[in-house]
């Protein structure tokens, strides 16, 4: 499953530049609002589901090479961020859900864990 039919079954935006996110393909998914929690337990080219909304979550998605990171209940994500987001290369996607929400329809999805 491409990154593109994600956000098309969850009706997610795109918060940074435009990819061809038919061509990025998540192999797994992992939910935390806790750092160092996420750069022990994410793999490269999985999801990331948070709450968090700040500028460290982009240096966290680019050393792990993340597909994208889905930031939840309508966080809200300053300028800077979405540029640091673009300059690395990261995706950023929000969605008003909550954590919850989200990780359950990635699962309906067929999207596992690691």
């Amino acid at each position: 499953m491409n990154l593109q039919t994600i956000m098309d079954e969850l009706g997610l935006t795109c918060l940074t530049q435009g990819r061809n996110f038919t061509t990025i393909t998540p192999t797994s998914g992992y939910a935390s609002d806790l750092l160092s929690c996420v750069m022990a337990g994410a793999k490269s080219d999985g999801l990331w589901v948070t709450l968090q909304a700040h500028l460290n979550i982009i240096a966290i998605a680019a050393l792990l090479e993340l597909s994208a990171i889905i930031i939840t209940e309508n966080a809200q994500v300053e300028p800077a961020v979405v540029q640091k987001a673009n300059e690395q290369g990261v995706t950023l996607l929000a969605t008003p859900l909550s954590t919850f929400e989200v990780v359950g329809k990635l699962w309906a999805l067929g999207l596992r864990a690691d």
